[in-house]
């Protein structure tokens, strides 16, 4: 099982960026996928993810109106369209596979198969 996120940069604040999670090793259709970050000296938290079955979404309250979570089951790959950006959320981001459990989105400790994260910068 892998996943890699790609797609971080450098942004001024209010611009946009386009994560993608590529995903291999597993049947992509029956597993949620989660987007996470983590800030230096933070600790890792959610910020996206995206059901297997009927493309239920959820998004923690600061990216809430400004980010976008999507999958394209034919090309093994979820997207996160990050719009009007802003410097607090500059951090690696990744992506995972909800492993456990049944509640959705869960909780971090359900997610497993961890890529090695694509790090977003935003200036002021």
């Amino acid at each position: 099982v892998q996943l890699q996120a790609s797609g971080g940069g450098l942004v001024q604040a209010g611009g946009s960026l386009r994560l993608s999670c590529a995903a291999s090793g597993f049947t992509f259709d029956d597993y949620a996928i989660g987007w996470f970050r983590q800030a230096p000296g933070k600790e890792r938290e959610g910020v996206s993810c995206i059901s297997s079955s009927d493309g239920s979404t959820y998004y923690a309250d600061s990216v809430k109106g400004r980010f976008t979570i999507s999958r394209d089951n034919a090309k093994n790959t979820v997207y996160l369209q990050m719009n009007n950006l802003k410097p607090e959320d500059t951090a690696v981001y990744y992506c995972a596979l909800k492993a456990y459990g049944r509640t959705f989105p869960g909780s971090l400790g359900d997610y497993a198969y961890w890529g090695q994260g694509t790090q977003v910068t935003v200036s002021s």
